[in-house]
């Protein structure tokens, strides 16, 4: 072998070995930095309440990424503003990491449907069935509509909505006590009326047409939506 080869052979080794060192330093400097990535966390921003570029902005602050995992109706935020977010605000989380969030598509726009006459209950599954709510529930007393009957609502049906309705309710009759009158001797049409005065009920029995007893006796204490039990005999 020729001087030459010799040198020419050291060289290539030289190179050779300079080559793996060099790619061997830069396998570790690329590890470590991802190493040092992988493992660095930060801070999650309050996403709520926020439109979609400001949240956008936030998150690239923080080397964090947006997605809009869905849309919901919300009466209170404006469409394409953030309802929720996956992530609370104030947590940590690495970077890189996409942040999920609900937007909202605004309140939901449609007719009222009408429970006037229906009890309350009924009108609150109504309600829900279509995806409404009832903001407030106003309790007057009616000596016409029974208890717990609507009475009124707002909006009216048929007009558009935005998700709450407020109803008026019946707590019925206002409650007065009373001293029970004496209905014996008299005719069904005069107990009637005496009836529809104190704002009691009657039960009758029998075919006659004057009553011959009561119950409860004359003098008890007897109250308004109370019963009075009446039996007819003939004259």
């Amino acid at each position: 072998m020729t001087d030459l080869q010799k040198a020419t052979g050291k060289i290539a080794k030289f190179l050779l070995y300079s080559l793996a060192f060099v790619l061997i330093v830069l396998l570790f400097a690329y590890l470590t930095f991802k190493l040092l990535s992988f493992s660095r966390t930060v801070d999650v921003p309050d996403l709520s309440g926020k439109s979609l570029v400001e949240a956008n902005e936030l998150l690239s602050q923080k080397g964090l990424n947006l997605k809009i995992d869905a849309e919901e109706y919300d009466l209170d935020a404006p469409a394409g503003y953030i309802i929720r977010q996956d992530a609370p605000s104030g947590s940590r989380v690495k970077e890189q990491r996409s942040i999920r969030v609900i937007v909202s598509k605004g309140p939901r726009v449609q007719s009222v449907p009408s429970v006037v006459g229906e009890f309350l209950a009924q009108a609150e599954s109504e309600f829900l069935k279509d995806g409404l709510k009832i903001a407030k529930v106003i309790r007057v007393h009616s000596n016409s509509t029974e208890k717990d009957k609507v009475i009124a609502q707002k909006p009216a049906p048929g007009e558009k909505i935005t998700e709450k309705v407020t109803l008026v309710v019946s707590s019925g009759p206002y409650e007065v006590i009373y001293s029970c009158p004496d209905f014996q001797g008299k005719t069904k049409q005069e107990a009637a009326q005496l009836a529809e005065k104190l704002n009691i009920k009657l039960n009758v029995t029998g075919e006659g047409e004057v009553v011959k007893s009561q119950k409860p006796r004359p003098g008890s204490q007897i109250k308004t939506g109370d019963t009075m039990y009446l039996q007819m005999e003939g004259e």
